[in-house]
């Protein structure tokens, strides 16, 4: 965890404190419930819950896994130190991966929460920057080069829509990561009745596994972490798009640049995208946890550790930079900086040429072929390129375009109003649900 990208709520989730506070209520509820049905005594799950203000000792786990080289023993053992005589009812029938697995669906069940709450965030910015630009007309590009208009608030509407899918599909993986595996060695519950793993499933907020080994099956882990990358990636969409709107040669949108704020130590006029840079990079952090989280599904027979190591990284790490990104990304959208002006500006940079299509429209309308028609525009079009002026004076001046269309007809190709004619139905699709 590096401090300069966790936020307090979601390292809490991932801190030795959170991790051992929920071992301990994993098998305090499995005690609980072998108490029930007659396994252990009902003075010895009385005993285990007078545990539960007790502060696991952390260093002294340390110590002991030090010694004994695993760590669920080296809890066990501190928890005996703190219960007493009546610990030898603790994990009984159990295995290690019932509470490593079940803790681990708790922590990532609860990191989708915090992430849900940054995703609404982002989505309510978005919304918000979408409504006020909803007819900030500017230039469409493909490949970086101008094509025809689009708006602002058509930009700020794709990426909502995007994240829209994105909080979709993060539920879904909360929801089928959330399950729990008290089955004991092998999964086949030899040791332990099946009504402990319900038990414990439903104190903890879990479902019932179907079906484990040793371990929870990794397809529902591996389909959690593609959801975060998935999201971390329309975080550089988002990103990537500010990047280019704020260079200079641009400058149609820019990062809030704060009072006292400096943008290089070297060259003192430099406002720099640091924010949207900084999320491109944690935008790939976060996806390099899911081709190992895809590795992890492959294990040997029942069980073996080599997943173990993966996730002791992943897990923490991979949602501990995506809850920063989406905090830090709705911060940036809510300040994003727009230029109405600079985006006429460039949309008229280039004479008019982000028109063609429309006139090599009205040229097949008024009967040229489609060949004849696009070498008629193209021709004009990179006369406009290469010479600069107006397209529309070089149409009207071209006798073989005016023997097919009116200066009238060619005029009316140039009214950028006609681009837009339809910003409300698309509106109306994207936000016809929220």
């Amino acid at each position: 965890m590096i401090p300069r990208y966790t936020r307090p709520e979601m390292a809490e989730i991932w801190s030795p404190e959170t991790k051992y506070r929920i071992w301990f209520e994993i098998e305090a509820h499995a005690t609980d419930k072998l108490a029930e049905l007659g396994v252990v005594p009902e003075s010895a799950a009385k005993a285990v819950w007078k545990a539960k203000d007790a502060n696991f000792d952390i260093a002294r786990i340390d110590a002991i896994e030090a010694e004994v080289k695993h760590d669920v023993i080296a809890f066990l053992t501190h928890l005996g130190e703190i219960v007493g005589e009546d610990a030898r009812f603790v994990h009984q029938g159990l295995t290690s991966s019932d509470v490593l697995d079940t803790c681990l669906a708790v922590q990532m069940k609860r990191s989708a929460d915090l992430l849900l709450e940054g995703m609404d965030r982002v989505l309510a910015a978005l919304k918000a920057r979408a409504m006020e630009h909803k007819h900030t007309i500017c230039i469409g590009r493909s490949h970086g080069i101008h094509a025809e208009p689009t708006t602002m608030g058509l930009k700020f509407a794709r990426f909502y829509a995007e994240f829209a899918r994105g909080r979709e599909r993060l539920v879904r993986a909360r929801d089928e990561i959330a399950t729990c595996a008290i089955s004991g060695a092998i999964g086949t519950f030899a040791n332990v009745d099946p009504a402990v793993e319900e038990h414990v499933a439903e104190k903890m907020g879990l479902t019932v596994e179907p079906i484990s080994t040793q371990v929870i099956p990794r397809d529902r882990h591996a389909n959690y972490f593609a959801a975060l990358g998935i999201i971390a990636s329309a975080i550089e969409n988002i990103a990537i798009e500010v990047r280019h709107l704020q260079r200079s040669e641009v400058r149609e949108a820019q990062e809030y640049f704060s009072p006292g704020q400096k943008g290089s130590s070297a060259m003192p006029h430099k406002r720099n995208p640091i924010l949207t840079e900084n999320l491109t990079g944690l935008a790939r952090l976060v996806r390099s946890a899911v081709i190992p989280a895809m590795e992890n599904v492959a294990l040997w027979h029942e069980r073996d550790i080599s997943h173990s190591s993966v996730e002791r990284g992943i897990g923490p790490d991979a949602n501990i930079h995506l809850d920063f990104a989406l905090h830090r990304t709705s911060g940036m959208i809510e300040k994003l900086i727009v230029h109405p002006e600079r985006c006429r500006e460039n949309l008229n940079a280039f004479g008019g040429i982000h028109n063609s299509q429309r006139v090599l429209l009205a040229l097949t309308q008024a009967g040229a072929s489609r060949e004849e028609s696009y070498r008629l525009v193209q021709r004009n079009g990179m006369k406009t390129w290469d010479e600069g002026g107006m397209l529309v004076d070089y149409l009207k001046a071209d006798a073989d375009v005016t023997a097919r269309l009116s200066a009238d007809q060619i005029e009316a190709c140039f009214d950028d109003a006609y681009h837009l004619k339809h910003v409300d139905t698309i509106f109306d699709r994207v936000f016809a649900h929220d």
